[in-house]
């Protein structure tokens, strides 16, 4: 083979890697979304309370953000490829058993196992893409294109399952993530690269104790927030108990010879408001989605299929933007990228708070434009953001860098929901002024 053939044969392995770990990151944060549309079926079915609907939609994003750090970890101590494969096992299993699950306890016991399966596969999977792509810049470009896949996955969650719903039954939508589970484990080994793993590094397992209990805790007392008040001891004592042992977490990685979470990795400033950057994109964009879902549902009359369909622009704007974030971060510079979509998205949460929602505002003229917009906006914004916190990051702690930018990604919905509903309404305004203000901290930031 001729050098120039080589060097295809390598291009076409490296785009065969990038869309099988691309799959596989956006199967998870579908897994993740798809279950708010079926949820109110699932409840008549097990006859569900309210408060254990809630549990059941957020059992998923508990276990995955809470074991991120950790997994994280083993992805750096045991190879990409390794973990990945484990990761892949859990999950597999997880989303065999719930399409059986005879009752709320099972399936509950199913999403939870399904998430730490996912945060195991998730910081895995950028540490393979680090070994696929070792040039800094090639591997600044993927990331580029790998910040927008989880936003592309909720939106492919909340646009199937209405599918699936309508024509099959809620339990289809475990389907999805089983196959490609799946699939990945049978292609993995032919098509991803092996590392050796890293015998040197201590798994630091008191602070993944610490970690994991304090992020799952403080995190479902800020998820029940929703059906109980802020001064009762059903919110109080996890938040306050989580609170707590991060708390712990934090006094513990100072004396820790190799913490799972070293300080000086989060104090960067551009790091830090990279990583707010992805906490506010995704808030963003998952409260449009549910206000969107529940509006166009309950005030309008709307059925999940059409719901579904309503979010088809959405996903093409992610699908666009998404493909030229790569080429946007490469001329432009990753800070640019993400000032400019935080705006762009903003822009398009003002659009859809200014509509007020109202069951006469027309679809394509009052909604379309701000989905539009938001979707473009983000998937710059996530893409320009994954590139800034990766940035410099050396080939030993890219599992941590994986871990620590899902945890902002599943965290930052999680704790900015709690404090909106707590605010009541105009929560779209809300989010669209905080991600304003995240792109005026970006932009003096390239200022200075």
């Amino acid at each position: 083979m001729t050098a120039k053939e080589v060097t295809r044969v390598v291009h076409v392995r490296h785009r065969y890697a990038f869309a099988l770990l691309g799959t596989v990151q956006t199967t998870l944060i579908f897994t993740l979304a798809a279950i708010a549309v079926p949820l109110p079926l699932i409840g008549r079915e097990f006859d569900l309370r309210r408060t254990d609907l809630i549990l059941l939609s957020s059992s998923y994003g508990l276990t995955f953000a809470g074991f991120l750090l950790f997994g994280g970890r083993l992805a750096d101590r045991y190879g990409g490829r390794r973990t990945l494969a484990v990761g892949l096992l859990l999950f597999a299993a997880a989303s065999g058993a719930a399409p059986f699950a005879p009752g709320m306890g099972a399936l509950l016991a199913a999403r939870l196992v399904q998430g730490a399966g996912a945060a195991v596969i998730a910081p895995a999977a950028m540490a393979v893409l680090r070994v696929v792509h070792p040039s800094p810049t090639a591997y600044a470009r993927a990331m580029a294109t790998w910040g927008g896949l989880s936003v592309l996955g909720a939106t492919a969650g909340n646009l199937l399952s209405g599918v699936i719903v309508s024509l099959l039954s809620w339990r289809w939508t475990f389907v999805v993530p089983l196959v490609v589970a799946v699939a990945a484990l049978a292609l993995s080994s032919r098509s991803l690269p092996l590392t050796a793993p890293r015998r040197g590094r201590a798994l630091d397992l008191p602070g993944a104790l610490l970690a994991t209990a304090g992020i799952t805790l403080a995190s479902y007392g800020l998820v029940v927030t929703d059906v109980r008040p802020w001064s009762s001891a059903g919110v109080l004592v996890p938040v306050l108990g989580g609170a707590g042992l991060l708390i712990a977490f934090l006094y513990a990685e100072r004396r820790a010879r190799d913490p799972l979470l070293p300080l000086r990795f989060l104090l960067d400033q551009r790091r830090a408001l990279a990583l707010t950057a992805i906490a506010l994109s995704a808030c963003g964009t998952a409260m449009t989605s549910v206000v969107l879902s529940l509006h166009l549902q309950q005030t309008r009359g709307w059925s999940p299929l059409q719901t579904s369909a309503a979010f088809v622009p959405f996903a093409l704007a992610l699908l666009a933007s998404g493909r030229a974030a790569g080429p946007l971060v490469s001329r432009y510079g990753a800070g640019a990228v993400t000032t400019t979509g935080l705006g762009t998205g903003a822009a398009g949460l003002v659009l859809l708070a200014s509509t007020g929602l109202h069951a006469h505002t027309p679809y394509a003229y009052g909604l379309l434009p701000g989905l539009v917009l938001l979707a473009a906006g983000t998937a710059a914004a996530f893409g320009g953001a994954a590139v800034l916190t990766t940035e410099g990051v050396p080939a030993r702690q890219t599992g941590l860098a994986g871990g620590v930018l899902n945890s902002a990604m599943e965290l930052g919905p999680t704790v900015l929901f709690a404090l909106l509903l707590t605010l009541g309404s105009d929560a779209l305004s809300l989010a669209a002024t905080g991600t304003a203000l995240a792109a005026t901290a970006l932009l003096n930031h390239r200022a200075n």
